[in-house]
């Protein structure tokens, strides 16, 4: 079994113009991907346990990061107009790098929520919360 450190790990997410940016440098934190099925509960009286029904995947997911101002490649140029963009964008994040054959984890998302957290005494942080627009494909590099 194989344990890799964080360090490696990649996010790159177009902007709205169709660019991909890397926005790794910035990222402290990635939580959610691949992303959650749900199940519809399908239970009848006469069942002896729970029976369920699958559905579509619903896949959200939350970015954390270090603010930075970058005038087309920094997370505030990038994830800013995302907020208001009217298609969904491309995105593939390699939790381990991406070597050939490292795994990835791609399809489009939105953009949901673009926030900034502003602390005394602490660095500037932003939080993004995205939303897959269909399926998240796992393939690799």
């Amino acid at each position: 079994m194989a344990f890799f450190d964080s360090d490696r790990s990649k996010f790159l997410l177009d902007d709205t113009g169709g660019t991909q940016r890397d926005l790794s440098a910035y990222i402290t934190e990635i939580d959610g991907l691949p992303g959650a099925r749900y199940l519809r509960e399908t239970t009848g009286m006469a069942d002896q346990g729970r029976v369920f029904l699958p559905t579509a995947e619903d896949a959200r997911f939350v970015l954390r990061g270090l603010y930075d101002d970058a005038a087309s490649s920094g997370p505030d140029a990038v994830l800013v107009p995302l907020g208001a963009h009217g298609s969904a964008v491309d995105f593939e994040f390699a939790p381990t790098g991406t070597a050939s054959g490292s795994i990835k984890y791609s399809g489009v998302c939105w953009v949901e929520v673009y926030e900034l957290r502003s602390r005394v005494g602490r660095l500037v942080e932003w939080t993004a919360h995205l939303r897959a627009d269909g399926l998240v494909a796992r393939g690799a590099y």
